[in-house]
């Protein structure tokens, strides 16, 4: 039975702007039905227009473009309440493609009411226009890491942030959280080789700050991977919700 967005989970978690009556009424009509996927499952390719927007309410995946030379950048990872398609919703198709990497379920919206969605409710509209704004700001930190950061420094970045978003939405127990990732996805979402990838987690391993194995990551002392990556452990800003 889907989720009646006055019950949604994820309303729960203190990250996300909670919505007024109104808007959860209005986002009930707006959405179509769930959607429930198995991990591996293409939830939209880069250059299709999908009839349908999403947003993940359960499960994690990734976001990837795949290159001429059949190479592949994975551009993030997909968490929890976040929007899916919104690329094809305003530029007709998507530019990069979404997988599920674990079992997902995607609240489903009809694009064909996408543009009336912001003629009726124009501060939802906003929203997005918020969303578009964190990933453009998200992918700026992940190239400064690429091109700034030792291999090290960028892998503790990245497990920071993760782990970081895994509290945030309550995944994160004892330290530990849910990872359904490959090692090989953090190597192209870093433009790493595997190797290199993999000795680098060795070396965190080895000196305590984070062990990922099993699909679970570890991370002992957050305040010191933050030290090891040269970033600043800041809370996470409340992001608006679809």
């Amino acid at each position: 039975m889907a989720t009646k967005c006055a019950n949604c989970p994820l309303q729960r978690s203190d990250v996300f702007v909670d919505l007024n009556e109104d808007e959860i009424r209005y986002m009930q009509k707006f959405k179509v039905g769930e959607l429930e996927v198995n991990p591996g499952t293409p939830l939209l390719m880069e250059g299709s227009n999908s009839p349908q927007l999403y947003t993940a309410l359960r499960g994690m995946g990734l976001r990837y473009k795949t290159l001429e030379n059949g190479n592949r950048q994975v551009i993030n990872f997909v968490f929890p309440g976040d929007f899916i398609g919104l690329q094809a919703g305003i530029m007709g198709e998507m530019q990069h493609s979404v997988e599920a990497t674990s079992p997902m379920t995607l609240c489903v919206f009809d694009r064909s009411e996408f543009w009336s969605f912001f003629k009726s409710h124009p501060e939802r509209a906003f929203d997005l226009t918020w969303m578009a704004a964190a990933e453009e700001h998200f992918l700026g930190e992940a190239l400064a890491s690429v091109g700034q950061r030792t291999a090290y420094e960028a892998i503790a970045w990245a497990l920071c942030k993760i782990m970081l978003r895994g509290q945030a939405l309550g995944l994160a127990r004892d330290r530990v959280m849910p990872l359904p990732f490959r090692q090989q996805d953090l190597a192209d979402a870093l433009g790493l080789s595997l190797v290199h990838t993999n000795k680098t987690l060795s070396k965190l391993r080895t000196r305590q700050l984070a062990n990922w194995s099993d699909d679970a990551l570890i991370v002992n002392d957050l305040g010191a991977l933050a030290k090891a990556a040269c970033m600043t452990l800041e809370p996470l800003m409340k992001r608006p919700i679809m």
